[in-house]
């Protein structure tokens, strides 16, 4: 199965179709009027549709197992043709769209096994993907702005040349697959003063302006204390955002003081500087982030 722990929970639709063609209107009239011997076919094919969406990761090896949260099945008759169309959907990591084409397949499936006694020319067609929402490729696929971002990483040891940094290059890594331009990364040490003139400097040049690093407890973590005074307005459904995402991986994330507000159309973070914490902050927040920096920019007079 591909990994995805790194993911977090969002509402997840598919909807799918197959298409049922017999061969002639008897066989629809049958249907219709609920004289199939086998019994009604769309209440017994929906049952079977039912199961089969709950089931999808006891048939496909590589499908999660998840927790189906709404399962509903329509279908449509056109001449010869009935048109099975079946929608599923989940607050999960990962998103529903075989579950939905395998029970349009099921569906399908057990009309043809109803009907064949009646009709021996049943055709199973167009099963496929109509449509999908939920999760990061909705926000990863929007092309319509572009974004920049400055990584600030604060750390005496790695500015004394003593460690190298990982944490923000492992930022500057995600962000990119976002495709979001990265115009600096610089490396300062962990004080206020310095801090706060890297805020001032890139506030309201940038659309991201993150720091990883000095948000432990120790004394000598500052870049929380730095950064509050200087922004517009704290945004704690971000920190929450992070926290929480943290807490589902490690106790330890109780411990971060990340922060998170807006200086004009800057978003300003204060991220851990584990690289770990650093990775998953990035995860819990991004690309949705982006959304965040669109409605900033609609606010901009320039």
């Amino acid at each position: 199965m591909v990994d995805i722990t790194h993911k977090g929970n969002t509402l997840r639709t598919a909807t799918a179709q197959a298409i049922v063609t017999v061969s002639k209107q008897e066989t629809i009239d049958a249907i219709v009027n609920n004289t199939v011997p086998k019994g009604n076919v769309f209440e017994m094919a929906k049952t079977a549709g039912l199961f089969a969406v709950k089931k999808t990761s006891d048939m496909i090896p590589d499908c999660h197992p998840l927790p189906v949260e709404y399962t509903a099945v329509e279908y449509d008759i056109n001449g010869l043709e009935v048109s099975i169309s079946i929608t599923v959907k989940t607050i999960y990591r990962t998103g529903v769209e075989v579950e939905a084409m395998h029970g349009a397949s099921v569906i399908a499936l057990t009309m043809y096994d109803m009907l064949k006694p009646i009709d021996k020319s049943i055709e199973i067609n167009n099963i496929k993907l109509l449509k999908k929402r939920g999760g990061k490729t909705d926000f990863k696929n929007d092309t319509s702005a572009t974004f920049n971002a400055a990584i600030i990483v604060c750390s005496d040891s790695i500015s004394a040349g003593k460690k190298e940094d990982r944490a923000g290059l492992a930022i500057c890594e995600k962000l990119k697959a976002y495709d979001i331009n990265i115009t600096e990364y610089t490396v300062i040490p962990d004080e206020f003063d310095q801090i706060q003139t890297k805020v001032k400097e890139q506030a309201g040049v940038t659309d991201f302006l993150i720091f990883t690093g000095g948000t432990g407890l120790s004394p000598r973590d500052t870049t929380p204390e730095a950064i509050e005074p200087l922004l517009e307005r704290r945004i704690p459904g971000v920190e929450e955002a992070i926290r929480s995402y943290g807490q589902d991986r490690t106790p330890y994330s109780m411990l971060s003081r990340c922060i998170a507000g807006s200086i004009g159309h800057t978003l300003v973070l204060g991220l851990p500087g584990s690289t770990n914490g650093a990775k998953e902050s990035i995860d819990a927040i991004f690309p949705a982030a982006k959304h965040l920096a669109k409605v900033f920019r609609g606010g901009r007079h320039d």
